[in-house]
């Protein structure tokens, strides 16, 4: 058969099962994201061996992270990333550092490597969380805005980053300490050049050449002109040292700022669904179901490992930053996974030698498999810490510790009205009491309503209306209590 046809025939056959895994998981009320691995695992060359070139629709499955990507970027813009800065970056990188630290001395003592390089090199791997998985699930829950959600998106931002780093050290990792120290300066110079090209491109160049195509009113042209945008930029990165995902993710970056942002996602969003699914399935494609049954209690070991161990690093971390206990819990098992950028490095990896082949199997097997249960992880989750606030031994220790993250500076301190939520019962309530001159606070956990409350100049709270300690930050003792109904001015 012409191998351009078998590629038209694979991808129809992908997509096909995309559909109908997605359907099943929908009509049995689970993640569509899980029809989608299993999908891939029963066309995989595992399964039922329907796709024999894997490798062309993995090709493919890369414009499905890009666009996964670049939508993420044109939704987050640099004011979110800024309200994040702390966490994403102190923490992020704290996050890396200590998972390698933990990871390589571990490892080393119970004799899993035989040398410090294998060990860090194994930490670099379990660092990493998976992006895709996570944004996906968010999204399907409508949580991207969410403050756990802002806080795993920035950590991950960083993670993304880092993978540059890690691509770039990984040659070097059994040469002397000199040789590595070369690798990270230089990728990290790279990665500077290329943020200051990014910023000036996002204020200069990017503005312009959206409006140029918004002038022409042709839906095609402007589709074409951002596709063009997000994969050219993909492919500056891959060509630096970096990836492409992390090159998508700047190329929204840099449109968010630009007054096309709305309209740019509206066009791409369909696309990025498609070529999502593609990856997804591909991931499943990796999966050797015969080899994780016959190697099951193992990779449930390391997969409770890896569940736990994050989770004991990513929580603490969170707290540190001053986030809510629930925020906290919520992060760190969220962020518990393998990423599936580690099937990237754990093949360079064994490419380098530095892993055996049995070693690269267990990782691959202990990453599908924490991939596959994320989105139950981060559907769960949410409900039972709501169930245990309801316990009152329980709701005493999850809200004790809750405190608010920002404080505005202006906040009224007596015979003031304190408003609950900026939605949108909340926004008219604050329009009324502001015409009436009404001093007022208003307690918010949404990154995005807290912004409109800083653009509009009103004294806030970014906290849980939940807890005590927001509550009387806020000065609700205090409080002056507005007789009901308003009167009108």
């Amino acid at each position: 058969m012409q191998e351009d046809f078998r590629l038209i025939i694979d991808l129809v056959t992908v997509l096909a099962a995309a559909a109908g895994g997605g359907l099943l998981a929908a009509l049995l009320k689970q993640p569509v994201l899980l029809g989608y691995l299993i999908a891939g695992i029963l066309v995989g060359p595992t399964g039922l061996g329907l796709i024999k070139e894997v490798v062309q629709v993995e090709t493919l499955a890369q414009f499905g992270v890009a666009f996964l990507l670049f939508a993420l970027g044109v939704e987050f813009s640099f004011s979110e990333l800024k309200k994040v800065k702390e966490i994403s970056l102190g923490g992020g990188g704290l996050q890396i550092i200590l998972t390698i630290t933990i990871t390589a001395l571990v490892s080393i003592a119970t004799g899993w490597v035989t040398s410090p390089p294998q060990g860090v090199f194994l930490g670099a791997i379990l660092s990493l969380s998976s992006t895709a998985v996570v944004l996906k699930s968010l999204m399907e829950r409508n949580e991207a805005d969410a403050p756990h959600g802002q806080v795993m998106l920035g950590i991950l931002v960083v993670q993304d980053l880092a993978l540059g780093l890690m691509l770039a050290v990984l040659p070097a990792l059994d040469r002397p300490v000199e040789e590595i120290g070369i690798a990270m300066g230089w990728a990290l110079l790279q990665t500077m050049l290329f943020a200051a090209g990014a910023v000036v491109a996002g204020i200069w160049l990017i503005p312009p050449m959206l409006r140029l195509l918004a002038k022409t009113e042709s839906r095609e042209l402007f589709l074409l002109g951002v596709c063009a945008i997000c994969l050219g930029i993909a492919l500056l990165t891959e060509h630096l040292g970096l990836s492409i995902e992390m090159g998508a993710f700047v190329a929204g970056l840099m449109i968010s700022e630009a007054e096309y942002a709305d309209e740019t996602l509206t066009y791409v969003e369909p696309i990025r669904d498609i070529f999502a699914s593609l990856f997804f399935v591909s991931i499943g494609m990796l999966i050797d179901p015969t080899f994780l049954w016959n190697n099951l209690e193992l990779i449930l070991g390391l997969v409770a490992l890896v569940f736990v161990g994050k989770f004991l690093i990513v929580t603490p971390l969170v707290r540190l930053f001053r986030y809510p206990l629930k925020t906290a819990i919520i992060v760190g098992l969220g962020l518990a996974q393998i990423g599936e950028f580690s099937f990237v490095l754990a093949s360079e990896g064994q490419a380098l030698g530095l892993v055996s082949r049995r070693v690269y199997l267990l990782i691959l097997g202990t990453t599908a498999v924490t991939l596959v249960l994320t989105p139950f992880v981060m559907r769960a989750v949410p409900k039972l810490l709501d169930w245990a606030e309801s316990v009152p031994w329980l709701d005493r220790y999850l809200t004790q510790a809750d405190v608010a993250v920002v404080v505005s500076e202006d906040i009224p301190f007596q015979n003031h009205v304190v408003v609950c939520g900026y939605g949108r019962i909340g926004s008219n309530m604050v329009k009324l009491l502001t015409a009436m001159d009404q001093p007022l606070v208003v307690i918010d956990q949404s990154e995005s309503r807290v912004q409109k409350l800083r653009d509009a100049g009103i004294p806030y709270i970014y906290g849980s209306a939940t807890s005590l300690h927001v509550l009387e930050k806020a000065g609700i003792n205090q409080a002056k209590v507005w007789p009901w109904p308003c009167p009108t001015r």
